[in-house]
Parts: C-alpha cells; sequence; structure tokens
C-alpha cells in the first residue's frame, strides 16, 4: 500500500505562517511493495498546481499569496504499479508587508546607562475593550529585547527568549499568537514584560550592552474577528502603560534572574507610554526559525548539604532551567547558583563561569509558590540552593533548547561509544538555543563559526537543521564584510575579532559560510541553499586569497601565513599548551582551509550550472594543494619543520597530496606521530573532524580504532571514562580524580566548558564508518551502506530519516558470520558492501545480507 508518510510546508508538517512569498514543499512516500518507485505527484494550492519529479524544495510560483490567509496544500501521488495516496498540509501567510498599525513604544522616562549589565525588565500593559463575542484572536509580537505575554496574569505560550537572536540591524522575527479563549472575557488586560535580552541587555565576554538599541521597545497588534464578522486590530501606541516595577527585577542571560514574588502590583509606578524610534530598519518577518522550547525535566539523582548550601546533581549536563515548588514565607531570599563541576569539597566550582554570575534570587511571598526563571539559561548539571531547607523546596530541572526534530540515530555493543553518542546529542541540545553557540554556561554563549563548521554534518544527521541553519546563515549574509570576510560570531552582537583589522578572513572560522550550507545540501537536497548563499561563498574565498597573497609571491601566494594572532589555528589542540602555539599553527590550517573551500565552490558551481567558476575553483584548489606540498612539506610526504597531526590530517584527509604513493607516505607519518603519543588525540579544531576518516580511508581502520577506543587522555572516551555527559572544549577538563587541572599553575587560564560540541564531529565516523550509513547523492537519493567492524565491536546500528523516509543500517557479528540489515526508503537506491568486499545494489525496503568474517 502507497502512502504519504510526510508532507511539509517550509520544513513544518503543522503550524506553519510564512512571509515567503513562494512557500517550499517536501514530502517522502513509503511503500509496503518492496523496490516501489515514485511515478508522478503533483501539489495543488487553490487555483495552482505543480506537477513534480522532485521531493524536495518545491517552491510555489502560482497567483500572489493574500496576508492574513489560510491556505490548504494538497499533495497527490501514484507509484509505478499505478497505486496512489493523498495527503494535504495547511499553511497560513502572515502580513505578507501589511504595514503594522501598531507602533513601536517604550518608556521615555528610562534612561539605561549602567555598563556590563542588563535593564532592569520593562512591563507594558492594556485593557482591552472589545464589543462582542470573539471568533478568533491572535497576537503579532516583537520587541527590541526579549519578551513575555500574559492576559489576565496567565503566560501566552511556551516559548523562550522571543522575538529570538537575529542580526537584528537588517533582520527581525515576530510571533503569532493564537488567543482566542483567552480573549473570551469583556475586557482582558493583556501585559508584555521585556527584557534587555541580546539586543539590549550584557551580551559577548566584553559584557557590552545596548548593541542594537538603548533601552527595550515593543511592536504589537491584536487581531480580533467577532462572531458578525466584524474585525478590529488593536495596536501598540501611547494610550499604553508602561513601568519597571513588576516583580522581575534583574534579567541578564549571563548573571540569571531576581525574582520578588512579594512585589506588591498596588505599589507599582505606571506611566503612559511613549512612540519610540529605533535607531535600526529591519525587515520583520513571521517566525522563521526554530523557537527555543522546555523539553526534557530532570529530577535530582542526590542532593548532599555543604556548608550553608544543598547541592543538588541532576546527573547530565545540559542547558536550561530549574523548577522550584517552595513553602516559603515573606522576606525569606531563596539563592540558586549553577556549576557544570563540582570542587574537591563538594561546592560548586564556579571560577569557569568567569563574569558570569548564573544565579537566580528569588524573594519568597507567602504559602506555596512556583517559580522558574523566563529571561534567562544555564548550562549546568549541579546547582545549590541556599536560604531554604531541602524539606521544604521540591526541585526540579528542564532542557531548553530550539525545536529541532530528532532524525538520527546511532548505538553499538560497546557501552563507552553509546555514551559518546550521548554526549554529542546533549552537547548538541545544549548549544542549539536559538542560534548555533559555543557554550551554554559562561560569559559567551556567541553564535561561533567555527564550532558548527566542523560540528554541522554531525549536527544535520541528528537533527533537522533545516530551519534553525537558514535562519543563522540569513544573518551570515547580512554581516559579511564588504571585503568579504565572515564575523567569527554571527550575530556578531558588537565583537569583532580581529579588533584591528574587522575585515580579516579568518581559516575554518569564517569558512562556515561555505560548509555550513553545503553540510545542508549534503543532508537534505535543496539547491536553493546553495544559490542563495553563493554570493557570500565567492566573495568569501576573494577575501582568503587577499589575505593569503598579502606581500607574497610564486606559490606563497597560497600559503596563508598571515601573523597567528589573526587566526585560531590549531585551536584546543592538546599536543601544545596554550593559546599562541594553537593560532602558530595558522599557515597550515589557513592554507588547507582555501583548498576545502575553493575546492567544494568548484562542486557547487557544478551543481548551479556555473560551469566558468568552476574551472576557475578548481584550478584554484589544485594550485593551493600544489603550494601545500611544495611550501609546507618535502615533496616526498612529510612536513618541513614542525610536525603535528593536523599538518597531515588536513591534506590525506583533502587529498591535497599529488599522488597514491606520495600520500601514503605522509600517512605513515602521520601514523608515527600517533603512535608515538600513544593513540591519543593531537589535533584542534580543524583537524578532529577528520583524523579517523584520515586514517581508516586509506586502509588504516587498525589504528583508526585504536584511537577512538583509547581511554587515555586525551581522547574522546578518556572524557566518558571519567564520567563526562557532554562533549568538552579541552581535552584535559577532568584529571583522573575528577578535579579540573585548569588554573592549577597560577595562571589566569580559566577556559573551560564541559559542553562544547566541537569535538563530536566525531560523530560523522561513527554513522558513517562504524555503522557505514553515508549518503552518495545529497538528501540520501542514493546511499551506501559499507560497515566498517573494528575495535572489537560485536554489532553497530545507525538511522536517519531522510527527504525520502527513514534509512538503517544494523549489523551484528554471530557464529563466525556478519550479518547486516539494511533498510532503504522509497525512491532511493543503496549500494550495500559487506566486509568481505561484496557489493550489490538494494532497491526500497528491508533486506538482510550475510558474509563470513
Amino acid at each position: 500500500m502507497l502512502k504519504i508518510s510526510r508532507f511539509t510546508v517550509e520544513n513544518l508538517a503543522k503550524d506553519c505562517i510564512t512571509d515567503n512569498k513562494a512557500p517550499v514543499f517536501a514530502f517522502s512516500t513509503e511503500s509496503d511493495r518492496p523496490g516501489a518507485q515514485l511515478k508522478a505527484a503533483s501539489i495543488t494550492v487553490g487555483g495552482w498546481t505543480k506537477e513534480t519529479a522532485q521531493q524536495t524544495g518545491i517552491r510555489y510560483d502560482g497567483p500572489a499569496l493574500a496576508p492574513f490567509t489560510a491556505y490548504t496544500a494538497e499533495l497527490t501521488v501514484q507509484d509505478d504499479a499505478g497505486e496512489s495516496a493523498s495527503a494535504c498540509v495547511g499553511f497560513r501567510t502572515g502580513r505578507l508587508d501589511t504595514p503594522w498599525q501598531g507602533i513601536w513604544i517604550s518608556d521615555a522616562a528610562y534612561q539605561f546607562t549602567e555598563k556590563g549589565v542588563s535593564p532592569v525588565p520593562m512591563t507594558f500593559r492594556k485593557q482591552l475593550s472589545l464589543s462582542g463575542k470573539v471568533k478568533k484572536a491572535e497576537i503579532l509580537a516583537t520587541a527590541m529585547g526579549i519578551y513575555e505575554l500574559y492576559i489576565d496574569k496567565k503566560r501566552v505560550g511556551d516559548r523562550y527568549f522571543a522575538p529570538g537572536f537575529t542580526s537584528y540591524k537588517t533582520n527581525l522575527m515576530y510571533q503569532t499568537l493564537d488567543v482566542t479563549e483567552a480573549l473570551s472575557g469583556k475586557a482582558p488586560v493583556l501585559e508584555a514584560v521585556v527584557a534587555g535580552g541580546w539586543a539590549v541587555g550584557s551580551f559577548v565576554f566584553t559584557r557590552g550592552n545596548r548593541a542594537i538599541h538603548d533601552r527595550q521597545a515593543l511592536l504589537l497588534e491584536v487581531r480580533v474577528t467577532y462572531d458578525d464578522g466584524r474585525s478590529e486590530v488593536i495596536g501598540t501606541d501611547e494610550t499604553w502603560e508602561v513601568t519597571e516595577d513588576g516583580p522581575v527585577k534583574m534579567a541578564d542571560f549571563y548573571d540569571g534572574e531576581t525574582y520578588d514574588a512579594a512585589a506588591d502590583p498596588a505599589s507599582f509606578v505606571w506611566r503612559s507610554a511613549a512612540a519610540e524610534t529605533l535607531k535600526i530598519r529591519p525587515q520583520i518577518l513571521a517566525e522563521y526559525g526554530s523557537p527555543v522550547l522546555p523539553h526534557e525535566v530532570f529530577q535530582p539523582k542526590s542532593c548532599k548539604k555543604v556548608g550553608d548550601a544543598f547541592i543538588y546533581d541532576f546527573g547530565q549536563n545540559f542547558a536550561g532551567v530549574v523548577n522550584l515548588k517552595i513553602n516559603g514565607k515573606k522576606g525569606q531570599t531563596v539563592t540558586v547558583k549553577h556549576a557544570e563541576i563540582l570542587n574537591r569539597d563538594g561546592s560548586l566550582n564556579l571560577s569557569f563561569l568567569r563574569s558570569a554570575k548564573a544565579t537566580l534570587t528569588y524573594l519568597c511571598k507567602d504559602g506555596l509558590q512556583c517559580y522558574s526563571p523566563r529571561f534567562t539559561y544555564m548550562g549546568f548539571r549541579y546547582i545549590s540552593i541556599e536560604g531554604i531547607d531541602a524539606k521544604d523546596v521540591e526541585v526540579t530541572a528542564t532542557a531548553i533548547y530550539s525545536d529541532l526534530e530528532q532524525i538520527g540515530s546511532f548505538a553499538c555493543s560497546d557501552p563507552l561509544l553509546n555514551q559518546l553518542q550521548s554526549n554529542i546529542v546533549w552537547g548538541a541540545k545544549s548549544n542549539l538555543v536559538d542560534i548555533p553557540t559555543d557554550c551554554p554556561q559562561r560569559d559567551e554563549r556567541m553564535g561561533w563559526t567555527g564550532d558548527i563548521h566542523v560540528f554541522g554534518p554531525t549536527a544535520c544527521f541528528n537533527f533537522d537543521m533545516s530551519r534553525f541553519l537558514d535562519k543563522w546563515l540569513k544573518d551570515m549574509r547580512a554581516e559579511q564584510f564588504p571585503g568579504g570576510g565572515i564575523p567569527n560570531t554571527v550575530p556578531r552582537q558588537g565583537y569583532g575579532f580581529p579588533t584591528t583589522m574587522p575585515d580579516m578572513a579568518v581559516d575554518w572560522w569564517d569558512d562556515a559560510c561555505i560548509m555550513v550550507p553545503w553540510a545542508l545540501y549534503q543532508a537534505y537536497g535543496d539547491e536553493e541553499v546553495l544559490r542563495i548563499n553563493y554570493r557570500m561563498m565567492k566573495k568569501y574565498i576573494k577575501a582568503e586569497l587577499f589575505w593569503a597573497g598579502l606581500l607574497s609571491f610564486g606559490k606563497r601566494r597560497y600559503i596563508w601565513n598571515t601573523p597567528g594572532i589573526f587566526h585560531f589555528g590549531d585551536w584546543v589542540a592538546p599536543d601544545v599548551p596554550q593559546m599562541g602555539q594553537w593560532q602558530a599553527r595558522a599557515k597550515w590550517t589557513g592554507t588547507a582551509s582555501i583548498k576545502n573551500c575553493a575546492a567544494t565552490v568548484a562542486k557547487i558551481a557544478q551543481i548551479l550550472g556555473e560551469e566558468e567558476d568552476r574551472k576557475y575553483y578548481s584550478g584554484l584548489a589544485e594550485k593551493v594543494s600544489d603550494a601545500y606540498c611544495s611550501v609546507l612539506t618535502d615533496g616526498n610526504g612529510k612536513l618541513l619543520g614542525s610536525e603535528f597531526q593536523t599538518a597531515y590530517v588536513l591534506p590525506i584527509y583533502l587529498e591535497m597530496f599529488p599522488n597514491e604513493e606520495i600520500r601514503e607516505k605522509a600517512v605513515q607519518n602521520l601514523i608515527r606521530l600517533v603512535e608515538a603519543g600513544d593513540y591519543c588525540i593531537g589535533t584542534g579544531f580543524p583537524g578532529t573532524p577528520y583524523i579517523l576518516f584520515a586514517l581508516c580511508d586509506t586502509g588504516h581502520a587498525d589504528v583508526a580504532f585504536k584511537m577512538l577506543m583509547n581511554t587515555k587522555c586525551p581522547s574522546w572516551l578518556y572524557e566518558v571514562r571519567v564520567g563526562a555527559t557532554t562533549i568538552w572544549e579541552r581535552w584535559d577538563g577532568l584529571d583522573e580524580n575528577g578535579e579540573c587541572p585548569i588554573g592549577d599553575s597560577g595562571t589566569a587560564d580559566v577556559m573551560i566548558s564541559y559542553n562544547h560540541y566541537a569535538a563530536g564531529a566525531v560523530g560523522a565516523f561513527l554513522y558513517r564508518r562504524i555503522a557505514g550509513l553515508e549518503m552518495t547523492a545529497p538528501g540520501y537519493k542514493t546511499f551506501r551502506i559499507r560497515p566498517i567492524p573494528g575495535g572489537g565491536l560485536t554489532g553497530a546500528e545507525a538511522s536517519v530519516i531522510t527527504p525520502y523516509g527513514k534509512a538503517a543500517s544494523s549489523w551484528k557479528t554471530e557464529n563466525g558470520s556478519f550479518v547486516l540489515t539494511a533498510q532503504v526508503p522509497m525512491g532511493t537506491w543503496c549500494e550495500v558492501v559487506l566486509p568481505d568486499g561484496s557489493s550489490r545494489m538494494a532497491e526500497s525496503g528491508t533486506h538482510t545480507f550475510r558474509c563470513k568474517l
């Protein structure tokens, strides 16, 4: 039987509200008939019908859509046996450029001049005079800052940090909330609490504030339709009131939140709101990202008294908020602090938070009361609570992250590798909070480009990253420098590296403008992500070449050898301890970056039909490869001068050596370094995703597995062995006794995060080599299952929800035989390669194969 398993618009299966004038559809099908293939499909919206042979990236190109209108898309498909199926998906248009009837408002009396902190939250209110029975009511809202809405003191919706973090100077989102039931009364009171958030509050580790605007502001409309057919729009204007006297006294992403439950509303001083003129003119669009929502709830694993505090352990490091149910008294103050690790005496280790206070201060009222912060979040496993006895408070915690569907999985016979996969997933969840951050706990939480560059393929396997990363790339395009460089954090939000030359390109970090769209295309198969970012990619490569060729001649024009201070180089490589040493490796990482970018853009140019560009970038990639081998090696596979793992890994993986013979000599030199290091990892950010591939794919799977399965420091499984539940920023974050050695030498080095997903890029090796599940055409239209057993494993499995359906590989060894089960989605083909070298093509369905080991 033929079925439509998924039908989406704008990558959403439901609740889509869009200002895209050409919304995009996609669908997948399934059949219980092996080998079933899709023969025909058509999508109809109103009077528009499109016949299509594609299942992804199907763009509406019919008559102009009307604003504030509900539409239904109808899909009909037929397979090669004549069976048919139908499905529908609804969507609604947003404003579609309709002018706002509300105006921006703020508190003209509030002057916020303090440095290094966030402003006092503002509360706006309006009593709504409704003139009939409400049939439908919606609120459309956005803000300078982050906002929460309440109707008659009841919160509207469950998302955090609206309107979301974007490049506010150009891009701003608004949310649409259905409040029909909430407006059933005759004179409901609507309140909006607006904290500083990213736009006005303290952000980046320099603790700058007011990066976008001098104080909070609100823009909102209530759109009401009555039972008798009349409609009304109530917008923000000077008739609204505003105060800074609400119960939320302080709200800051880094420092936390202070909440006075005993605050007396009768004492609040309300003023008339005033029209506010923004310093920026962004395009305001219906939300197009993935909202931050509450997810898993954790119960404490333990509670211990340490000094005056109760220390709670949730057993998992994550990004989120605590939930308190308190039996308290007015005048009582409860203080909650957060940390990722403990000190030797069992107290919280707060030193690695740097300037972030990560503290909740709750001033009680009398009786039973509940509290959870709404305008901040923390990265933590442990909390301390002071000011209340443990018997008088119930404690849980909620993970919060963007609304991402988890589409991938991996498991195997080794429990340490399974925990590593869990650490990869939780590291991702903790850092996919509206933007791809570096860490969720200290005074950073910034959109570092290097982290998501290396982690992108692993992220796209585990989660549907389409809306999330499309939103982020929109900001990247907006923030690209005139000379082609990319800010190292997107949105930049007042931060710049290098500060003296803000237009400089920085290898591997700025490469995200190419490699993130490429990862999205590879995973999901929609060419539009390449097309819309193509100009940015070309401009960036031009910047790379400018900086590499500065004051250089001949082949050295392609050796990116600007001073290390302008690069990150082999960032956090464990074989050298200092930042300057990581950066000093920039000419190796930078040169490989140019090759990787040029070769990838050559592929993209071919896909987009840009033949002249393809020739140019292919030629450039060859020239850079030749320069690397000629200038940085002896021409025979050995590095000149300093040898380190990353400097071999990159040219091996990126195929920069001129022939297989020289490449194998380079591989042997890499193996020599690996063996000398006792099979411990020695790579920084640029080399870590690729070192196991560089070994395995050149015929040395045994060495790759020895490195992967190593439990000595530094290694992935060392972290697991000493209790990690997420991926660390630095490999030596804890010693064998569970204590952090960083900073013990008396230095000021406190750069250690225990929730930093970049090194989790190793996940790609687990899925593509151990389980053997690897895409061979974009979106897994064709794919290969070729498991590589090793490391003592007796079985492994992986699955991913592709644009065409679920693809899966599961293998085990039994009685000297290798048994593989492959699941192939309808409309795709899979090449199955067994360990004995035999191969066959598998059509849609579930198949089992065997061979002798």
